[in-house]
């Protein structure tokens, strides 16, 4: 077999693997085609066997399995654990996870650990010669940087959605397993507790409805909740409502929250402060609903509708549910 030059860290939770792996899958399969080499996957949790078959149907070539008590709920340490052995095992050169919380949490440690590059939260990757080549925003998006490494260790995470799924072809994967018993996890995760939200997760969904301090009250953001539940969209918010405890934190879309590039983002009543925008302004395409014909989020925006929220949502929302039924 020839050596994993890449090696994906895959993310799953109650046993399905999240959609911002399976799309950083596509990346590090064409990384590793590039490279001439196959492509390794590890993942980590508790009777999670049965994901081997869907990361080799998507191509990974080897996946190595940490499927362990210890695993079954996040810990820095014991997935540090986890994710090393595979490193070692695979001989990889290239580590590629996802930007997500789990993510920008795990690989820095990683990077530190293997005395490796980092290249975070990039939104394109290319090999170019002998260097690894990629694209990020810097400065809260307002410049797009192109960075290179010909490095012989590199820890690469990639911006959620802004890669495609690759295609399910039917093909299988060798098996590994870890032994991860010995992990020295010294704070353990002993129980999650979760609210029900009956939505997609901001961070992965293709398609997010966000409302601002236009909205004025709490009460009031039903009407992002009823538009959102139409697109089958996940719910975003600014930073503002969220600390006026209008809504939860994991739906704070920005600089200081969640990085977000669906295919679709909805502004309602969001003025488009700069650290809001860092998080949502590589969106595929971008609506602002603003009273304000002034407001900066115009600036980013594809389409914009200057009108009142309290109107243009009920009508937007009445106009989804008829094209829906």
């Amino acid at each position: 077999m020839m050596a994993n030059e890449v090696l994906l860290f895959v993310e799953q939770r109650n046993g399905e693997i999240k959609k911002s792996s399976l799309e950083a899958l596509g990346a590090a399969k064409a990384i590793a085609t590039s490279k001439g080499g196959s492509l390794g996957a590890v993942v980590a949790g508790e009777g999670i066997s049965g994901l081997a078959e869907t990361l080799g149907s998507h191509g990974a070539d080897v996946v190595y399995m940490a499927d362990h008590g210890d695993m079954a709920h996040y810990s820095t340490e014991g997935y540090a654990h986890a994710v090393t052995q595979a490193l070692d095992k695979s001989g990889a050169t290239i580590l590629v996870g996802s930007a997500t919380a789990m993510g920008k949490d795990l690989a820095p440690r990683l990077a530190a650990r293997k005395d490796w590059a980092f290249l975070a939260d990039t939104t394109s990757v290319a090999i170019e010669g002998d260097k690894l080549v990629v694209t990020r925003p810097e400065y809260a998006g307002k410049v797009i940087s192109k960075l290179a490494t010909a490095a012989t260790g590199v820890v690469l995470t990639l911006r959620p959605n802004s890669f495609s799924v690759p295609e399910a072809s039917g093909g299988s994967a060798q098996v590994e397993t870890l032994d991860v018993s010995g992990a020295n996890i010294r704070a353990k995760v002993v129980a999650l507790e979760t609210k029900e939200q009956g939505l997609v997760d901001v961070a992965e969904a293709d398609r997010v409805v966000s409302g601002g301090r236009g909205l004025k009250e709490a009460e009031n953001f039903s009407l992002v909740f009823d538009l959102a539940k139409e697109l089958g969209a996940g719910v975003g918010a600014s930073r503002a409502v969220v600390d006026a405890g209008w809504i939860g934190h994991d739906h704070q879309v920005g600089q200081t929250g969640k990085t977000v590039s669906p295919n679709l983002y909805i502004a309602c009543g969001i003025s488009g402060a700069i650290q809001h925008l860092a998080g949502m302004r590589t969106s595929k395409c971008i609506v602002a609903i603003n009273k304000d014909a002034e407001a900066p989020i115009f600036q980013v925006a594809d389409y914009g509708i200057v009108g009142d929220v309290f109107e243009v949502l009920p009508k937007l929302t009445d106009a989804v549910k008829a094209l829906n039924s």
